[in-house]
């Protein structure tokens, strides 16, 4: 089944999210899968496609200060370990580039290891950061430059 990756549109987050726990087991994180975030910044979201359906997406834009901010990544359950994530950060990773981003920038929540091994394999500095999300809220910031 060939794989597109091209820019994501609400439809594909819509179909994601009709399949929740495939991208994010029992995690319900629905409310975070904010559409106004694709209508605005449509050109640094992406959906990996088959034939199948939506393997994975991308929700990110670039901050007033040249961060490149990943909001939500997600591969479907059948499509991790195959580099779908690191594929779909690429293609954000341009696009932000192409918008004047220096760094990249992700959260997660405190004990997903999964996320951090992940960022970690990409080169990502890691930190926990106490009451990143309010009072004892800790979260772990994940940053990287990008080189010029």
């Amino acid at each position: 089944m060939p794989l597109r990756i091209t820019h994501a549109e609400v439809a594909d987050i819509v179909q994601a999210l009709a399949d929740h726990q495939r991208y994010w087991g029992d995690r319900d994180l629905r409310a975070l899968h904010l559409l106004p975030l694709v209508h605005e910044f449509g050109s640094t979201c992406f959906a990996a496609r088959a034939d199948d359906g939506v393997l994975g997406y991308l929700i990110g834009f670039v901050t007033p200060d040249r961060t490149g901010y990943v909001h939500l990544v997600a591969t479907r359950d059948d499509a991790r370990g195959t580099g779908l994530g690191r594929r779909l950060y690429e293609a954000f990773t341009e696009a932000a580039r192409a918008q004047g981003a220096v760094r990249l920038k992700a959260i997660t929540a405190v004990g997903n290891e999964g996320s951090a091994a992940f960022h970690r394999s990409m080169g990502f500095d890691v930190s926990t950061v106490p009451d990143y999300n309010g009072p004892g809220q800790h979260r772990v910031v994940f940053t990287r430059g990008l080189p010029t």
